[in-house]
């Protein structure tokens, strides 16, 4: 991205999109102006690495608006003692956000070429408290559970009941529901061993999660 100020860049993109969308949790504000979403973005839309739009990355998926990503971390209020799980890896930005808050990441793809430069970002910047797994974790991935926070990074048209049994009391999943053009970010608490709340918290659309396939379901 030559010529352009990269820090006033991001910047701008925070005070002038993210902030204005009701952001307004200062250590959400100040990761997304400190963590260079340029380097997340695949070089061919690098100069797209500010827009408030879904940069396509490869196998049919985008990276978020910064608008979704800013509200989706501070709905989360993700603390230092939290185990979260990420299931959609993509470039890694999201992953690297999560874990500037977390005491550890697990996430989850099932494309390896995500894995693998995910990884080469993420160590670039000396993220060390994640750890980046293979496989099809659309319908659920308990392998490290019971976890605080569960993030989706694709769309499901339902949540699947494995991720809410993953979570731990008090644990928060955010997930994109429904099917495009009408989709909805949700939260969803777990208050106890079979009661959850679910918030419908504004419209986005975002692809569905590679291979996700119907499964039991929980009715809230």
């Amino acid at each position: 991205m030559p010529d352009i100020d990269l820090d006033r860049a991001r910047s701008n993109m925070v005070k002038q999109q993210i902030q204005p969308w009701e952001v307004l949790d200062s250590q959400v504000l100040d990761a997304l102006g400190i963590v260079p979403r340029e380097r997340f973005v695949p070089p061919r839309y690098r100069n797209l690495a500010f827009a408030d739009i879904q940069v396509p990355i490869g196998h049919d998926q985008v990276m978020m608006f910064p608008t979704v990503e800013g509200r989706m971390l501070q709905i989360l209020a993700v603390r230092p003692s939290d185990m979260v799980l990420e299931v959609g890896t993509g470039t890694g930005f999201v992953t690297a956000l999560l874990a500037r808050f977390a005491k550890h990441v697990y996430s989850v793809d099932v494309q390896g070429d995500f894995l693998e430069s995910a990884s080469e970002r993420l160590a670039s910047l000396g993220i060390t408290n994640v750890t980046l797994e293979q496989g099809d974790a659309a319908n659920g991935w308990d392998r490290h559970a019971p976890y605080d926070v569960i993030v989706l990074a694709g769309s499901v048209s339902e949540i699947p009941d494995a991720f809410l049994r993953s979570l731990r009391h008090g644990g928060r999943l955010f997930a994109v529901v429904g099917e495009a053009p009408v989709m909805e970010a949700c939260l969803v608490i777990r208050t106890g061993d079979d009661a959850y709340a679910r918030e419908d918290v504004f419209e986005t659309v975002l692809p569905p999660l590679i291979s996700a396939t119907s499964s039991q379901r929980f009715s809230f």
